[in-house]
C-alpha cells in the first residue's frame, strides 16, 4: 500500500508541475526559457514512467508477494511468456523491469507494450499514463524545442 501511495503522490506532483508549466507558458511566455521547459518535461516524463511502473508491479496478480507465492490471482497484464510458456524459463514470473518496460512503452508509444492489459483497471491506468505523457510531450516539450530553436 505504501508503494501505491508513494506513486500516487509522485504522479500528483507531476500533474501539478505540468499544470504550472502550462499556465506559465500561457500567462508569461517570455519568463520561461526553453531549457527550463525541456528539463522540466524530461523530469515529468521520467517520473510518470517510474510512478506507473511501480503501480503496475504492485497491483498485477495481487502484487509481488502473491506472484512469488503463486497465489493464483488473476493477471492484469498478459505477458508473452505466459502465452508461450515453452519459450520462457520454467520459473519465469514478471519482475520490476517487466513493469518498467510496460510503463516506458505506454509513455513513449501511447499504446500497450508486448504485455496486453487484461483488466479494466490496467486499461484505465495505461490510458492515464499515456495521457500524462502525451500532455508532457506535445504541450511542454514541443514548446521547449520551439524556444530552443532545435
Amino acid at each position: 500500500m505504501t508503494t501505491i501511495a508513494f506513486s500516487a503522490l509522485a504522479e500528483a506532483v507531476t500533474l501539478t508541475t505540468l499544470s504550472y508549466l502550462i499556465r506559465e507558458m500561457m500567462d508569461r511566455p517570455a519568463d520561461v526559457s526553453g531549457r527550463q521547459l525541456f528539463t522540466s518535461s524530461i523530469a515529468a516524463w521520467v517520473t510518470n514512467v517510474l510512478a506507473f511502473s511501480l503501480v503496475y508491479w504492485r497491483i498485477d496478480r495481487g502484487g509481488p508477494e502473491a506472484r512469488a507465492n503463486n497465489a493464483g490471482a488473476k493477471p492484469d497484464w498478459l505477458f508473452p511468456q505466459a502465452g508461450v510458456p515453452e519459450a520462457a524459463p520454467p520459473d519465469w514470473r514478471p519482475m520490476v523491469v517487466d513493469y518498467l518496460f510496460i510503463a516506458f512503452v505506454a509513455a513513449a508509444a501511447f499504446s500497450p507494450a508486448d504485455a496486453l492489459p487484461l483488466t479494466r483497471r490496467a486499461k484505465l491506468l495505461t490510458m492515464v499514463e499515456s495521457s500524462v505523457s502525451l500532455a508532457t510531450l506535445v504541450v511542454v516539450a514541443s514548446r521547449a524545442i520551439g524556444l530552443l530553436g532545435v
